[in-house]
């Protein structure tokens, strides 16, 4: 009998597990991507955040710490796009996760070169459209995962796309561990992505202090929020959020503009490359052009707290598994732990099932 943590996921993307850590943004940095395919797992770089001159540094640097493949995360709309995925091509990374943009011949271009495509979407219709224009695998994001997120949870919409797609899905949204690991593989998908898991890491970046306050958030305290850019977020709720929840039209607008302004001096985009990265989201997206500043501006706000480590100025984009999480391990433990786990309880069941019979 062969080992059950080698599926399909594994084979594609190079890993010991069936484990992914997303591409967060600011906290997807090298060093936590080359700890997370140390440990045995697939780790994607936050390329979206990231100027096409900063993701080859990261490129290189985690060529640098590893030998293991790894990937890049990054949406069409964002300033340099075009040359971020020259890039990718020309490094050859494994493969490449995003939530909006490329189409069939973008998709079709990265397969030629080898590159798995890998994006991360919220609903059935989007699983449904990913595998259509020629994705390798989908990962599917249930309602509990943290940033932009769907009103379906994980349990309801996991086993609506497995029906529907021929494509291999990992699931993502509420895993941390490894019975997580073992329910996404009897529910039929090839592993398991987490992203609140990985920055709860030692090797995240992410300061001491919001650290601490992810950990002392319940699960009540992680919400979902429409006000940052139209598009429901779960977040932890702060002191920022709740003045964005309280604020009106004008205050969105002062907001968006503020926000634009944040991301020109992080990217060193210019002021049109931010407008027309925004007017592209809103086509897209059905938005409103404040709305569309603010989703293609908001990670600056992020970068506040999982940067800058102020945890109440900032946005803390988190699952809602945060609120059971305690503990702060390497990856390797973490990845280790998992596997561990995993593997025991699919041999009880197994067991079970055998003494059944």
């Amino acid at each position: 009998m062969g080992d059950p943590l080698h599926t399909v996921l594994c084979e594609r993307l190079g890993c010991r597990y069936p484990v992914v850590q997303t591409a967060m943004g600011w906290v997807a940095t090298p060093a936590l991507v080359a700890a997370s395919c140390e440990a045995g797992a697939f780790g994607f770089l936050a390329g979206a955040v990231m100027t096409p001159v900063e993701l080859k540094a990261a490129i290189a640097a985690v060529k640098a710490a590893t030998d293991r493949p790894f990937g890049v995360n990054f949406h069409m709309f964002q300033p340099g796009a075009e040359e971020i995925v020259e890039l990718v091509i020309a490094e050859k990374v494994r493969a490449v996760s995003f939530g909006r943009g490329p189409d069939a011949a973008m998709i079709a271009r990265f397969r030629r070169a080898g590159i798995i495509c890998m994006p991360t979407v919220g609903a059935l219709k989007h699983a449904v459209r990913m595998a259509e224009l020629g994705c390798d695998l989908v990962t599917v994001q249930g309602g509990e995962g943290g940033g932009h997120t769907g009103p379906v949870a994980t349990t309801v919409l996991l086993p609506q796309v497995l029906d529907a797609v021929k494509v291999p899905v990992v699931a993502a949204g509420g895993f941390a561990d490894g019975r997580g690991l073992a329910a996404a593989l009897a529910y039929g998908a090839v592993g398991v992505a987490m992203g609140t898991r990985f920055l709860l890491t030692k090797e995240s970046p992410a300061p001491d202090a919001v650290k601490a306050r992810y950990l002392e958030a319940s699960p009540e305290q992680i919400q979902v929020s429409t006000k940052v850019d139209g598009i429901p977020q779960r977040m932890i709720r702060n002191r920022l959020l709740d003045r964005i929840e309280r604020a009106g039209a004008l205050g969105r607008w002062i907001r968006a503009l503020a926000a634009g302004q944040a991301m020109q001096r992080a990217t060193g985009a210019s002021l049109g490359e931010l407008w027309r990265a925004a007017q592209a989201m809103a086509r897209e997206g059905h938005m409103s052009l404040p709305q569309a500043l603010m989703a293609a501006s908001a990670p600056t706000l992020i970068q506040k707290a999982v940067v800058g480590g102020d945890p109440d100025g900032g946005l803390m984009a988190s699952g809602q598994v945060a609120g059971r999480i305690a503990d702060l391990p390497s990856c390797r433990e973490l990845v280790d732990r998992i596997a561990t786990d995993a593997r025991e309880r699919l041999a009880a069941l197994s067991a079970g099932r055998a003494a059944a019979a």
